[in-house]
């Protein structure tokens, strides 16, 4: 008697291909914007003392999209606490406001 053959494992979603040269890129600012049928998120890189910042990137998405979105990064961010511990959130001041104050220069060093 032969043993049925096993099947493949079957990927969970679909297969994504990343380019040859796609550089990542670093945002530490995001600005979501909505329509009745699209949610537009901006990624920008803000430098600290700048008032300007460059959108780097820009996503447009359905609202069922990025609730699904929401849905995953609510997900990952608890396996990543799970994992490393809490990340704790600003509770004097306003996230931007602690984000986006303006540069401050280091203080300067004892002197001896």
């Amino acid at each position: 008697m032969t043993t049925p053959p096993i099947p493949p494992n079957k990927p969970t979603g679909p297969i994504l291909e990343v380019p040859a040269g796609l550089e990542p890129t670093y945002v530490n600012l995001a600005r979501i914007a909505h329509s009745p049928s699209d949610i537009v998120i901006d990624f920008a890189h803000l430098l600290p003392g700048e008032v300007r910042a460059k959108i780097r990137s820009r996503v447009v998405m359905t609202p069922l999209s990025a609730k699904l979105l929401l849905k995953a990064l609510a997900e990952n961010i608890s396996r990543y606490e799970a994992a490393y511990g809490e990340i704790h959130v600003p509770v004097n001041s306003s996230l931007a406001d602690n984000l986006f104050r303006p540069f401050q220069q280091p203080p300067e060093p004892p002197k001896e």
